[in-house]
């Protein structure tokens, strides 16, 4: 049985599927990691009706041999759902806070079974695709919670495409093209990835698809064979076509794609901000990299129609899933309208990028190497090395 079922028949347990729903809810309830702080600091569970809090359990060891139990959580509001790393301590501290009167539960598996969450949903759009072929063209979106990753799967005919597929997922990938009888045909990079583990080659290897990345990548290093592509340059997936667009900015190669009235954005624009212009050159080289940024947003985004679907590479726990089907999307007149990058003057705008940002992600530079195919990880490497929030947004 699964970790999953297991949850499904325990009321004192819950699944890491429904935890992300009750997230994506805005539930509000107290996660109490039972981890040591530096695991805590490292990384946790967040969200913007959730209360994170961190106990070690060896204070719950010692709270149960002296009764004081109820001391630990005195100021935690209820529900409390407890988690560690693998779900073992954490089931121990529920069980006591459960004898206690406590309304807790213990997240199946920990937080290895919530970084191994992913979620596929269809994007429900119009594609307003000029070809009645075209118009079958299937968008499924993959999530991941655990750090807000968005991947893309593109189904036309029998062929598919994946835009910013995981390393961690690509068996998962392989096997959904399979169950839809389809043969995967590309395996796509926006850019040059700074916050997980890109799943190109892994592709690339296990099936036969063709590793995509943007050609400016090579002038960043890039050390393994792949397709290259610039802006204006087409891929064909059955009877769908995917158009390059250069969104230089976040990275000077960065490349959107757009299937019809769809924009897949990569890290360039968010549900709730644009993508940060320092993860390439620093902070010497990020003012540069913000003007670039701009003129994306002045010249390139504001010829698109306004009707034209954002589908972002990453969300935020400040961004609200779309009710109608539960994906991360918006329009992109909306965006211009509510974000106010779209509103700044260049100057104003350069300033708001290169001064409010989150820490970098965790590992970039290892990542980013990785990603180039300029140092090999394995797999057990790779997973740990984009653990963590993605960090590359900038809000508003």
């Amino acid at each position: 049985m699964s970790e999953t079922e297991a949850a499904l028949d325990d009321p004192t347990t819950i699944a890491p599927e429904t935890l992300a729903e009750r997230l994506r809810a805005g539930d509000e309830l107290t996660v109490l990691d039972v981890r040591d702080r530096d695991e805590f600091d490292r990384w946790h569970i967040e969200g913007e009706s959730v209360e994170a809090v961190q106990i070690p359990h060896m204070k719950f060891i010692q709270a149960q041999a002296t009764g004081g139990v109820t001391d630990l959580i005195d100021d935690l509001e209820e529900p409390i759902v407890a988690v560690c790393g693998r779900g073992e301590a954490s089931d121990h501290a529920v069980d006591l806070l459960r004898d206690a009167g406590i309304d807790a539960q213990n997240l199946a598996g920990g937080m290895d079974s919530w970084a191994d969450l992913y979620v596929a949903r269809e994007l429900e759009v119009d594609l307003g695709l000029d070809h009645e072929s075209d118009s079958a063209a299937t968008v499924v979106q993959y999530d991941r919670p655990s750090s807000g990753c968005l991947t893309y799967a593109i189904y036309s005919g029998d062929e598919a495409a994946v835009i910013d597929p995981l390393r961690a997922f690509a068996d998962r990938y392989a096997e959904d093209v399979a169950y839809r009888n389809a043969e995967l045909k590309y395996a796509v990079d926006t850019h040059v990835h700074a916050d997980h583990v890109s799943g190109v080659r892994a592709l690339e290897s296990r099936t036969d698809a063709t590793a995509v990345v943007p050609e400016g990548a090579r002038d960043r290093g890039l050390a393994f064979d792949a397709m290259t592509f610039e802006d204006g340059d087409e891929l064909h997936v059955g009877d769908a076509t995917l158009t390059a667009v250069a969104t230089p900015g976040h990275t000077s190669e960065s490349l959107s794609y757009r299937l019809g009235d769809v924009l897949f954005s990569g890290d360039t624009l968010f549900l709730e901000g644009v993508g940060r212009p320092d993860l390439e050159r620093g902070d010497e080289g990020a003012p540069a990299a913000a003007r670039q940024f701009y003129e994306t947003l002045e010249d390139t985004l504001s010829e698109l129609p306004a009707e034209t679907t954002i589908a972002p590479g990453h969300y935020s726990d400040a961004a609200d899933p779309r009710d109608s089907d539960g994906t991360y999307a918006a329009v992109l007149g909306d965006l211009r309208d509510r974000l106010e990058a779209f509103a700044m003057a260049e100057d104003e705008f350069v300033e708001h990028v290169t001064n409010d940002r989150p820490p970098r992600p965790a590992n970039h530079e290892r990542i980013v190497a990785a990603n180039l195919g300029r140092v090999d990880v394995d797999a057990e490497t790779a997973f740990e090395l984009e653990l963590g929030p993605n960090n590359c947004a900038v809000t508003g």
